[in-house]
């Protein structure tokens, strides 16, 4: 936790209200996202009981399984959930539009650039706290594999086409979701814990109407008493008023009134199946659907509130201006949409249940990277982030107070303007140490040459507000021998110089799977390696 945070968090302590930790939004919001609330069975990991689902605010679809534990309904659930979650896909993945993408010459070996179909937007998923997303990953987890009557007309529980499908889909979704930065599944309390700090824990955070109560309480009272009563407060007959945002439910709602409805719906299914004519079978079948009835309604109870709370949420972080780099973040999660769809409509197989060593090693380095380009990007997007990188040591901010010409050494000297800066900032300078700036979008390097006599203080460490930094220009200049204008600070100039790199580099390539050592799957030729399938793991079954 930086300082500045630990600050907003002690502020909202005192005040009662969250603080924001940002000044714009650091996500992307589609127009239109598709919003999951999924509910799941105590006791039973992943075990589906219900979800609301729709891109509409006022018209969520509810699918239900009223018998959790019986296969054929779970399929069915997906089955639905397929029917919505697909044609949302599919919506965007014919939408395109033509982009440059470099990529290897088979002949030359050099790369170069082509112009490829880019779909123009993406589908984003929205679920309401981290837990969701795992479920998501369980849920693609366990539906990739499903075999079809078509695949296997002899499978004992054939699944329908589209199960499978959605599977993929899900599991891209929830191997997306670990990148720092992407949008495409978001959780709305990380989102929210983004752009605010509450004076509760981490943990309790993750309760979306606790955190909402931060954030914007009722009427303007105190934060941190609307989130006591969004957490504890319960009805009369010992529901809570603010059921948590899933896709766990409460124990209490568990054993007071999903279980004993449950149990009729059990026995009126019973019943109906027991009937000897018609006229009873008409009867039973009314008792059957009066029990399947009052299961959906519990089921919508719990997670109609967690809806509304969402599309609250959403209407909070709209409200914040978009972050510049933000737009560059969803550009790479619609190439990595187009790239999961152009596996689909190949005829790829589904993802592996786990990954090679070089996929693996690729994964981490991928995550690695986006994580230093995502904290680079907010810090220069939002003064606020850059405020605490400042506290932090890893940039300085001040104003330039001369601008000496000097030049390189050597047959074709460049210029290498020496540069002044007086700033209250401390940061972490070492001898030549490389520092950055933003010039037009792009990283202008500089090295630091010293300090000179400051304001008050003899030196950097001292008592005196001011310091003065002298850094030398590097590149962003021109080739000529005098640089371009604009590219050179001026004196009465406000920057900002970081301390670490705007622009993250490629780490060094990886082998090909097929060429990796024995240590790591290989060695090359080994056709074993597809004879003997992963084990069935409990993550595999609902």
């Amino acid at each position: 936790m930086s300082l500045i945070t630990a600050l907003a968090r002690l502020e909202a302590v005192r005040s009662g209200r969250a603080q924001p930790a940002a000044t714009v939004r650091h996500r992307h919001l589609s127009e239109r996202p598709l919003v999951l609330v999924p509910l799941t069975t105590a006791g039973e990991a992943g075990a589906p009981l219900g979800a609301l689902v729709g891109t509409e605010r006022d018209a969520p679809r509810l699918l239900v399984v009223p018998q959790p534990r019986d296969r054929d309904l779970r399929f069915a659930f997906l089955a639905d959930l397929a029917d919505i979650v697909l044609p949302c896909v599919d919506a965007y993945a014919d939408a395109v539009e033509t982009a440059e993408r470099s990529e290897t010459d088979p002949t030359t070996g050099k790369r170069v650039k082509v112009e490829v179909d880019l779909c123009a937007d993406a589908p984003q998923i929205i679920v309401p706290s981290r837990a969701g997303i795992e479920f998501v990953r369980l849920l693609g987890r366990s539906m990739r594999f499903r075999r079809t009557a078509e695949q296997d007309p002899e499978t004992a529980h054939p699944a329908p086409p589209r199960v499978p499908l959605l599977g993929r889909w899900l599991t891209h979704y929830g191997e997306r979701a670990r990148v720092p930065g992407s949008s495409l599944l978001l959780a709305l309390t990380e989102v929210l814990t983004r752009h605010w700090a509450t004076g509760q824990s981490s943990l309790e955070d993750q309760h979306l109407g606790a955190l909402l109560a931060w954030i914007d309480p009722p009427d303007g009272g105190s934060g941190a008493d609307a989130a006591v009563r969004a957490e504890l407060a319960r009805d009369a007959d010992g529901q809570l008023l603010c059921p948590p945002a899933g896709p766990a439910t409460d124990p209490a709602f568990d054993n007071k009134l999903l279980a004993p409805a449950i149990e009729r719906y059990d026995r009126a299914r019973t019943r109906f199946a027991a009937a000897e004519d018609g006229v009873e079978a008409d009867d039973r079948f009314g008792e059957l659907t009066a029990a399947e009835r009052e299961i959906r309604a519990l089921v919508a109870s719990r997670t109609r509130p967690t809806w509304d709370a969402v599309w609250r949420g959403l209407d909070l972080l709209r409200a914040l201006p978009e972050g510049e780099h933000v737009v560059d973040r969803w550009t790479r999660d619609r190439w990595s949409f187009t790239m999961h769809r152009d596996r689909v409509a190949a005829g790829e197989p589904p993802q592996p249940r786990r990954d090679d060593a070089v996929t693996a090693a690729n994964k981490l380095a991928t995550r690695e990277r986006e994580q230093a380009r995502l904290e680079a990007q907010e810090a220069l997007d939002d003064p606020l982030v850059m405020a605490g990188r400042r506290l932090a040591g890893e940039a300085f901010a001040g104003e330039v107070l001369d601008v000496v010409m000097t030049y390189s050494e050597g047959k074709r000297p460049s210029p290498r303007p020496l540069v002044t800066l007086r700033t209250e900032d401390r940061p972490h300078l070492g001898e030549r140490t490389k520092v950055y700036r933003s010039l037009n979008g792009k990283p202008q390097a500089a090295e630091f040459v010293g300090y000179e006599g400051t304001e008050g203080s003899a030196g950097p460490g001292g008592d005196g507000a001011d310091v003065l930094v002298v850094l030398r220009v590097l590149d962003k200049m021109g080739r000529g021998k005098e640089p371009e204008a604009g590219s050179v600070p001026e004196k009465g100039d406000r920057l900002c110089f970081t301390l670490f790199e705007h622009e993250q580099r490629g780490g060094a390539k990886l082998p090909d799977p097929e060429e990796t050592p024995w240590t790591h799957g290989g060695p090359p030729g080994e056709a074993d390696a597809t004879a003997y399938p992963d084990p069935v793991t409990e993550e595999d079954l609902l």
